[in-house]
């Protein structure tokens, strides 16, 4: 007698529950994620052996580009209304100065957080009297402590090993 087997059923999963999981996980890292904020000008920054970390809030950044063009970019808070309801956010400002202008905006911005942390971005290759004159019209207005950007030689070695 012959014994017969039993035939093999086939399974099928249904995958939509999976992919609907997937792209609402990719939605929700996507929009609480904070990118870095986009500055005012690109620069080439001078390098150096300093490390010095940055806070991520409460910075007001002073960008001298290779033209001499200076820009200062800051948040500021600002009242909104909205269906009625007044609300707070915050707005990235940005202005273009000139040497002589720069310390009355960032005494402006200054007003509104005090405790901001003034920050400088110069290109490597602005010249030397835009930035003498930013820290003459700083040292003026009693505007003493910030910090010059620079990169880091050692991340800079390794960033050129790597194009190379």
């Amino acid at each position: 007698m012959a014994i017969k087997k039993k035939r093999r059923l086939g399974i099928k999963i249904d995958m939509t529950p999976m992919v609907d999981i997937a792209f609402l996980l990719l939605i929700f890292y996507m929009s609480t994620t904070q990118f870095k904020p986009p500055e005012a000008k690109a620069v080439t920054l001078p390098v150096s052996h300093s490390q010095i970390q940055l806070p991520d809030k409460d910075i007001i950044n002073v960008t001298v580009t290779k033209k001499d063009s200076i820009f200062v970019d800051f948040l500021q808070k600002e009242k909104i209304v909205i269906d009625g309801n007044e609300m707070t956010t915050t707005v990235r400002k940005y202005a273009e100065a000139d040497p002589g202008t720069v310390s009355s905006i960032i005494n402006r911005a200054r007003a509104m957080n005090i405790r901001a942390l003034i920050v400088i971005k110069a290109d490597k290759d602005a010249s030397f009297g835009v930035m003498n004159d930013v820290m003459n019209s700083m040292k003026e207005n009693n505007l003493t402590r910030f910090l010059i950007i620079t990169n880091n030689e050692s991340e800079a070695a390794q960033k050129a090993k790597a194009g190379a």
